[in-house]
């Protein structure tokens, strides 16, 4: 089983990635939040071909954080059916892995 997991997540802006990876990283079911702003979708939605610009949002975080973390941007998110997937990691830098299953999830400094 991997050791984290990265959570791939499309937003309709920089501004809504932005405010998903950080209320994630605050609530502590990820470790970290990359931002990835200028993409563009290419999509079927509803019948059509649609094109719009997005963000990317790249969430690491541990396996059985997945998700909790699925739900909550779900509840953040603006699209009714948002991007969101789970790749596992395979291989890594043990000590940034190591950081990652320390700091997402319940910290020193979180009340549960």
């Amino acid at each position: 089983m991997a050791s984290a997991v990265i959570a791939y997540v499309t937003a309709s802006s920089r501004e809504e990635a932005l405010a998903i990876g950080r209320a994630i990283v605050k609530e502590r079911l990820a470790a970290c939040a990359n931002v990835l702003d200028g993409m563009t979708s290419v999509y079927h939605w509803q019948g059509a071909i649609e094109e719009s610009g997005e963000a990317v949002l790249i969430l690491k975080t541990r396996p059985d954080l997945a998700e909790p973390l699925i739900e909550r941007v779900k509840e953040l998110h603006s699209y009714d059916c948002p991007c969101v997937i789970v790749w596992p990691i395979t291989a890594g830098n043990p000590a940034y892995l190591q950081w990652i299953a320390t700091e997402a999830g319940p910290g020193p400094d979180v009340v549960v």
